[in-house]
Formats: C-alpha cells, structure tokens, sequence
C-alpha cells in the first residue's frame, strides 16, 4: 500500500519527461498585437496549426498533430455549447479553459494507464478594445498562464523549451517597436521572432546536456532556410472586420508579401 502512491508520483514524472522531450522540437507560435487586431504565427510542415475557435478566439498549439485535433475540436463543442446555451457574448477564453479545456488536459495527464496528451496550446481572445484583449498558454497537464493584455505585454509566445520561450520573449520586447504596427510588420516581427525560437530549440537538441552556443542570431538567415521545406501559416482577429466572426486566415500572397525582403 505504501508503495502505490510513490509509483504514481514516479510515472507522473515519467510522462512529464517523456512528454517534454516530444515537444523540444516542435514548430514555436507567436501572438502579437497590431493596429488591426492580433496576429497569430507558426511554421509548418504540412499540418495546419492555427485555427478558429469561435468568432473573437483563435487556437494555436505545437505537438503531436491528433492531440492538437482533439483539443482543437474539445474548445469548438466547449464555444457552441456555451454559446447555444447562453448567449454568444458569453462564450469566453476564461470560460472555455477554467471549465473545460484545462480538466480535458489534466485528466488525460493523470490518468497514467491511458496515453497523455502530446500538445501545448496558445488561444487568444480579442476583446473590444486592445486592453481587453486576452491570450491564455495551456499547457499538456492542464496548467495555464494567463495574460490580460492591460496588464502585461500585448503579445506572448509558445515554444517547445523554456529557454526557448525566453529567449523569443527578450528578442519581442527588444523589438517590440510602435504599437500601431502594420499588418506586415507584425508579420515580419512574429516570423523572426520564430526563428529565434526554432534556433533554440534545435541548438539544444543537437548539444543536449550543453548549454546553448552563445552567439549572435542571424533571424532572417534561419528562416531563410526553414522556409525551403516549411511554409509560413498566420491567421489574425480583426477588431473592425464588419462580420461578428473576426477571425481571417492569411493567404500565401500576403504572407510572401509581407516577408519578401526578409
């Protein structure tokens, strides 16, 4: 009997290593304000990563592509549910990951005779005006982090390591700029920033147990070279777009634009 609950604690940090060590590599996702909305960026292979969820809140996740599908369609049923039942106006990033999402994932993660979830998610929020905008990470075992943006920097950012994320974040706020940012500036913003992370994340897995190389970082260099096999994917949540949805994935055409002198 005594052993039982320490052969819990010990598969629950095996599956928190074994799970980590899935997600080291995965492609990194920035949210980032602009003076139109919020822009949301990753780099994929071939499986889209950014999404709809409902008419003002955007979902954007690294991991393994199923668990991201099924945490994608748990946060659609989640919205239309609460919106069926109540009202539109009430379907709301907090609702959506206090009483659904966040339980979803942490019961997965516990429950150690079953498979976890291989994912980490990003959802934003636009609000009405900019300080009501809201982005939320949440993480494989169900914990999340919150941003009120009146509070905090009006963009954050998903990575597949801790040193990764940090790093994405100096490189943010070093560059953050004029917050009346263009749509293609932000573009160009979020699209280094990623590379900053990306570069990270695969330094620290070809020198594991190393601390990373200290050197200085070429963005638009790496990107240039990620882009030959993976291909930009960017949705942004228009605050003046007439329709109640507000939410537009980016075509091929504006991304090139945007990122054409990079």
């Amino acid at each position: 009997m005594i052993e039982e609950p320490y052969r819990w604690v010990e598969a629950i940090a095996n599956r928190r290593e074994y799970i980590e060590d899935q997600l080291r590599l995965g492609s990194p996702v920035v949210v980032l304000d602009y003076a139109g909305g919020l822009l949301l960026l990753t780099v994929s292979r071939e499986t889209r990563k950014v999404f709809e969820v409902y008419d003002r809140v955007a979902f954007a996740a690294l991991g393994h592509p199923a668990d991201i599908e099924r945490m994608r369609l748990v946060a659609i049923d989640l919205a239309h549910i609460e919106g069926f039942n109540r009202a539109v106006a009430d379907v709301s990033l907090r609702r959506l990951v206090n009483f659904g999402m966040s339980p979803a994932l942490k019961t997965a993660f516990e429950q150690v005779f079953s498979a976890p979830h291989i994912v980490k998610i990003l959802l934003a929020e636009l609000g009405d005006e900019p300080e009501q905008d809201s982005i939320v990470k949440l993480d494989y075992d169900g914990s999340f982090a919150r941003s009120e943006i009146e509070m905090r920097e009006p963009f954050d950012v998903l990575a597949g390591t801790g040193d990764a994320q940090k790093a994405m974040l100096e490189y943010l706020v070093k560059h953050n700029g004029d917050p009346c940012r263009s749509l293609e500036d932000a573009l160009k913003l979020a699209a280094k920033t990623w590379a900053v992370g990306m570069d990270l994340a695969e330094q620290s897995e070809n020198k594991e147990g190393e601390e990373p190389e200290k050197r200085e970082i070429e963005p638009e260099k790496i990107l240039k070279e990620y882009l030959k096999v993976r291909h930009v994917e960017a949705a942004v949540l228009e605050r003046n777009r007439p329709a109640t949805k507000k939410f537009r994935l980016l075509d091929e055409k504006e991304i090139r634009g945007a990122l054409k002198d990079l």
